[in-house]
């Protein structure tokens, strides 16, 4: 029998073999935290007098605030606290404003096939790089800056086969809004989604990414893909084609459950309030008025998502009386939106464009709906009170779904606009 890539990764790193089900301590290869659980883990280290130890590999750990510019004089200290602490022991620091701080790890440090531990619940997008990556709360957090290690209890394994071409209209968001309407949000609870298939090789990375960043959302433990040519190309453009590594899967694997979706059969799609297992083809929903629209967070923020909204809104007007949002995931993909163009057309269109950061998303600043309003976004959660007000309503969607919506002020497939 075979093994599920997750498993053969943390037998890799046990050097024996393992199985779901079996609890593991293993080595961690890359370490992260945020502004959020950063500042966290610094006062837990300093009320159990950690403060100046050092860490497990000061070059495998990063620091990254990712709300900026700074929105109030808390979280300005918030940022203080970390900046020190990481800066006193060597360890890599983005300030915030420079983009999320999974957009940092891997574009700059991860390692495909490597155990990668953020202190934030996205840390599965790093799963597309054939990594075992998951997120943890602060307190683990200490163990594994302060040692290196973490436990993992091996997960079981849902296969999710993608095959056939997208239609006009579909990209990658609309497939993981289609496997949320499959599992839910409590069929996959500490499970792993190894995602397979020609529609999945077919992805690049901007895609693969928008999925496994969704894995979380979904109840996952971990989402996992094989690496390939479209790896190794995204590696070269950030000059590590050092770090690739051929990462495959073994087809008699012991999966605990096997989903098969039919990619040309699929429509644009959107995830109604509060729950993104709450699915609905976004034809259905085209009489709901909309008062914002955000495009971007770590889900759909980079190049090619800009592509796709420029393409549809160049050379119009966003709807009267609606907002759009539209905030870069990197540094790098706001410099490279701007060299070619597309942030000019996006705010010809009528777009407001920000620095790199989280924004709305985590309801903190630079965007939060006003009471009642309904919104139409590209992250990846929509619960009251998620963009930082419980009376709005949030539908998800990909982003040319968003685009088309604020071309014309009300949900729209965007295949009537393309």
């Amino acid at each position: 029998m075979g093994q599920t890539l997750v498993e053969k990764l943390l037998s890799e790193k046990m050097g024996r073999p393992v199985s779901a089900g079996e609890t593991v301590v293993v080595d961690v290869d890359f370490a992260a935290l945020h502004d959020g659980s950063g500042p966290l883990l610094v006062r837990l280290m300093n009320e159990r007098g950690y403060q100046d130890d050092p860490v497990f590999d000061s070059d495998r750990i990063l620091f990254a605030n990712e709300f900026g510019p700074v929105p109030t004089r808390e979280v300005a200290n918030e940022h203080a606290l970390t900046r020190r602490y990481a800066c006193s022991h060597n360890c890599h620091w983005e300030e915030g404003g420079t983009g999320h701080v999974h957009a940092h790890v891997y574009e700059d440090y991860l390692k495909c096939g490597s155990v990668c531990i953020v202190g934030d619940s996205h840390t599965t997008v790093h799963g597309a790089f054939g990594a075992f990556a998951t997120g943890c709360g602060s307190t683990d957090m200490v163990a594994v800056t302060r040692y290196g290690k973490t436990w993992i209890k091996v997960p079981e394994t849902f296969r999710i086969n993608v095959n056939g071409a997208l239609p006009k209209g579909v990209y990658a968001k609309d497939i993981m809004l289609k496997l949320a309407g499959i599992i839910q949000s409590d069929q996959a609870i500490y499970k792993a989604l190894e995602f397979r298939g020609d529609t999945i090789r077919a992805l690049d990375m901007a895609g693969r990414l928008t999925i496994t960043s969704m894995g979380v959302d979904v109840g996952a433990k971990a989402a996992i893909m094989e690496t390939d040519e479209h790896t190794r190309e995204f590696l070269k453009k950030f000059g590590r084609e050092q770090d690739y590594r051929e990462i495959r899967g073994d087809e008699e694997a012991n999966y605990e459950r096997v989903i098969d979706i039919d990619a040309a059969a699929l429509e644009p799609m959107v995830a109604k309030p509060h729950y993104v297992h709450n699915v609905d083809l976004a034809k259905n929903c085209a009489d709901q008025k909309v008062d914002m629209v955000f495009i971007g967070s770590c889900t759909n923020g980079r190049t090619e998502d800009l592509h796709v909204a420029a393409d549809i809104l160049r050379g119009k007007k966003v709807a009267k009386g609606l907002r759009l949002l539209v905030i870069p995931n990197s540094a790098a993909v706001y410099k490279e939106c701007m060299q070619d163009g597309t942030l000019l057309a996006l705010a010809e269109a009528g777009a407001m464009i920000e620095a790199p950061n989280c924004g709305p998303c985590m309801g903190v600043h630079q965007g939060i709906p006003a009471d009642n309003e309904v919104v139409v976004a590209t992250q990846n959660r929509n619960f009251k009170g998620r963009m930082g007000n419980p009376t709005a309503s949030i539908y998800l969607s990909s982003p040319a779904t968003a685009a088309a919506t604020a071309l014309r002020g009300f949900i729209t497939d965007p295949r009537e606009v393309m």
